[in-house]
Order: structure tokens, then C-alpha cells, then sequence
């Protein structure tokens, strides 16, 4: 997964966003870049995430390929929330924050439309996936 994730992020690269990024299908997920500040050097990091809409937001999900640990764009997010988004429409600025409740359960239940094995790959994390929303800022 991580090998996958680090190729395509050297593609969109080399192609200068050209290549790499795609809306999301009705019944599938998009890719794009999201620029966060670096949480212990204030620094741009990007990451290629997978996402859905949701009106206006975009909704991705805190994975690191299912591992144990917190994806560090996550961790980045937390302590500084606002980011940059680049999609294939265009790039814009973001907050992001985690889906509580009712929200997280709606959103959850569209990400599994999506993916059928969904939940069999959360049961491999010890901790509840985090539902990340970023609203336009």
C-alpha cells in the first residue's frame, strides 16, 4: 500500500499535477494533493489522499495503510488545521477537522458504499479510524 501511495506521489510529481488526480466516480473515491504545516518544523509536507464530497466538503480518512499509527499528515492537521487542497478542479484553501458523532457515522457509511471490506480493515487498527472533514475556508 505505502509503496503504491509513494509512486503515485513521485508520478504527480514528475508530471507537475498533471497526472495522479481524479474526481471522485458515484461510486468510487478521488485523489488529491493536500499540503499541510509540518508540525514540529512548520514546513509544507503534501500527501496524496483519497477522498470523497460531501456538499461542499471533501472527506478523506486518517489511515497509514491500515497500520497502527496516525498518518503524520493527520497529526500535522491537528495542530495546524488549515491546509491546501489541490484536486483535479482546481486548488483551495481548507480546514480541516474530525467527523463526530451522527456526521462521522453518515460519512463512515458512504466511505463503506465505497469500499465493501471497509470495516475489515479497520478491525485491523487498535484505534477508531479518524473521518477527516475539510471545509472550504
Amino acid at each position: 500500500m505505502r509503496l503504491f501511495w509513494h509512486g503515485h506521489r513521485a508520478l504527480l510529481r514528475v508530471s507537475g499535477g498533471r497526472v495522479g488526480l481524479w474526481r471522485p466516480k458515484p461510486d468510487g473515491w478521488g485523489a488529491l494533493r493536500l499540503t499541510t504545516t509540518g508540525r514540529r518544523t512548520g514546513r509544507q509536507r503534501q500527501v496524496v489522499v483519497g477522498y470523497f464530497e460531501d456538499d461542499r466538503n471533501l472527506v478523506t480518512m486518517a489511515m497509514n495503510g491500515w497500520g497502527a499509527g496516525e498518518p503524520a499528515w493527520w497529526l500535522n492537521l491537528q495542530d495546524h488545521p488549515d491546509a491546501i487542497a489541490q484536486t483535479r478542479d482546481g486548488t483551495r484553501p481548507v480546514h480541516a477537522r474530525r467527523a463526530e458523532g451522527e456526521e462521522r457515522a453518515r460519512l463512515w457509511a458512504r466511505w463503506a458504499e465505497i469500499d465493501d471490506n471497509l470495516d475489515a480493515y479497520a478491525a485491523l487498527r487498535p484505534t477508531e479510524t479518524a473521518v477527516v472533514v475539510l471545509e472550504p475556508r
